[in-house]
């Protein structure tokens, strides 16, 4: 995955609370066995008047202009705004992934489910959570400051904002790790590589027997 050292970014103000996995992707759009295309689909009841499916060309669709992300102050967010308890509901593994695809590289809220909060660094998307106080600061600002911006500083846990506020953030040191150096699941355990073929190639020496089996 994509390392995470230092991010600037456009803040998209998503002004709800309790926001859960199938509102982020539906349930109708995880059908796929790839990774890929679940970006166009993000919020989609939300985002769009209409019912979507897979498949659907989502130019012909009817868009809800009235839906923060389809404002044209907000195009291009990469910096999602939330409340309390966002991403709670299912646990699917789609809704970071949607994220990420739509274009946002962290997020930044006063909580966020357990699931959701661990799916979301596994797959490289930084979720900062903040008081409720520096939440509504930050929103303030958002709503009064077109092209509001913040700078996110991992190595120093810092949110720096274009309105001059800075926050301080923690974050477990593994995770920051991993972060930091691009580093999945895989990633780790492939670091390991020469020393699992070490391992394997004595254990064979060892137990010969094992080879008839393999």
């Amino acid at each position: 995955m994509d390392k995470f050292t230092t991010h600037t970014g456009l803040v998209a103000p998503l002004d709800r609370p309790n926001v859960d996995t199938d509102a982020i992707i539906p349930k109708q759009f995880m059908k796929s066995i790839s990774r890929t295309g679940f970006g166009p689909h993000a919020f989609d009841e939300w985002r769009y008047l209409d019912h979507g499916e897979p498949g659907i060309d989502n130019s012909t669709r009817v868009i809800n202009r009235d839906f923060v992300l389809n404002q044209e102050r907000y195009m291009g967010a990469s910096i999602l705004l939330t409340r309390r308890n966002f991403g709670c509901g299912s646990s699917r593994e789609h809704a970071p992934w949607a994220l990420q695809q739509f274009g946002f590289r962290a997020l930044i809220g006063e909580s966020f489910a357990d699931i959701f909060f661990n799916n979301c660094f596994k797959n490289g998307l930084l979720v900062i959570a903040l008081s409720q106080m520096q939440v509504n600061e930050l929103f303030e600002s958002t709503h009064a400051i077109p092209g509001f911006q913040v700078t996110i500083d991992l190595q120093t846990q810092a949110v720096k904002a274009s309105s001059g506020q800075t926050y301080q953030f923690e974050i477990d040191v593994f995770r920051k790790h991993c972060l930091l150096n691009g580093y999945d699941e895989i990633a780790l355990t492939l670091r390991y590589a020469e020393l699992i073929r070490q391992y394997e190639k004595k254990r064979l020496e060892n137990q010969p027997w094992l080879a008839r089996s393999l």
